[in-house]
């Protein structure tokens, strides 16, 4: 009888591994198994981290808190200095890279410095969320505001265009990238406007509560 029940007894275990290896903890990157998730951080300087290493930026401080909580997501660094919202727009189909599941956007600040015209930077970054939701991507919309270089209307016009597309599309809103940030000398570096490592941490814990949801 023991002779008999060997063999059904391998092809059960062999079955409860097969099955522990599909449904168990989500592998690591790069060992073989379906390319993990990713997080695109769409966004100019403030994104990208000049001054610092790519480890430094907020984009990695996210990808190590995603480990830390155990999610297999990888986070892509696709912020370009200098860029507009429009730069941005025109690279939007590079930067989604296969199997993106969220798209970080945070733009605004290199418009608000050039006095781009309100209503450009809001069909830009309308367009950019639109495509994201066609390819059916979770979007966070990060706030931006303008420096007072320009007119009171203009400041509150630019200031307007983030609430209102977040409303509009149904995404969550960071309201403000550099909330407690900018304006610390602690947290910038010496241009006082650009994250010092600190800065992109504390852009990173600010930032996760609003990413965190869209990761589930």
């Amino acid at each position: 009888m023991d002779s008999m029940l060997r063999p059904v007894q391998i092809l059960v275990v062999a079955a409860l591994t097969a099955a522990l290896a599909c449904g168990g903890s989500p592998a690591a990157p790069g060992n073989g198994s379906d390319p993990p998730p990713i997080v695109v951080a769409l966004g100019d300087s403030l994104t990208e981290g000049p001054g610092i290493s790519q480890s430094q930026a907020y984009p990695a401080r996210l990808e190590q808190r995603l480990r830390s909580e155990g999610y297999p997501h990888e986070v892509l660094n696709r912020g370009v200095s200098g860029d507009t919202s429009a730069d941005a727009l025109l690279r939007l189909d590079a930067a989604l890279v296969p199997n993106t599941r969220v798209l970080i956007v945070a733009l605004g600040a290199n418009d608000g410095l050039r006095g781009v015209p309100v209503a450009e930077v809001r069909t830009n970054i309308a367009a950019i969320i639109e495509e994201a939701q066609r390819r059916e991507l979770r979007v966070l919309l990060c706030g931006m505001e303008a420096p007072p270089l320009r007119s009171l209307q203009y400041t509150l016009e630019f200031h307007d265009i983030f609430p209102d597309l977040a409303q509009r599309y149904g995404v969550p809103l960071m309201p403000f990238l550099l909330a407690d940030v900018l304006g610390d000398p602690a947290l910038n570096l010496l241009d006082a406007f650009h994250p010092n490592a600190a800065g992109h941490r504390r852009i990173a814990d600010n930032m996760w509560p609003y990413l965190e949801p869209l990761l589930r």
